[in-house]
């Protein structure tokens, strides 16, 4: 657990300070780094969870952070296609 934390904590940082000057000039930062810290709090729940219900409710939220990650862009239609499928590759896994 606490490799994995660290190791999750590390490319969190990377990817926030990377998009921080990716993103600078967007009008949409502030929407993005929601989306992207409330992927970085469900992937903390994930691999800290000690029951089932825990990781059960992390890895929902990584799914739907993901979509929403991916889904950024809202008016693409690949990006709206990308999110579809990637949410859909997310189901079909929780399935088994």
């Amino acid at each position: 657990t606490a490799t994995m934390l660290f190791v999750v904590t590390s490319i969190s940082t990377v990817v926030h300070i990377f998009s921080t000057a990716y993103m600078e000039g967007d009008p949409h930062v502030p929407r993005f780094m929601s989306y992207l810290s409330l992927f970085t709090f469900f992937m903390i729940l994930l691999v800290t969870s000690d029951n089932y219900p825990q990781l059960f409710i992390g890895w929902e939220g990584v799914g739907l952070c993901s979509y929403l990650l991916i889904n950024f862009w809202i008016t693409r239609i690949e990006a709206n296609k990308a999110a579809i499928k990637a949410m859909l590759v997310n189901r079909v896994g929780d399935i088994g």
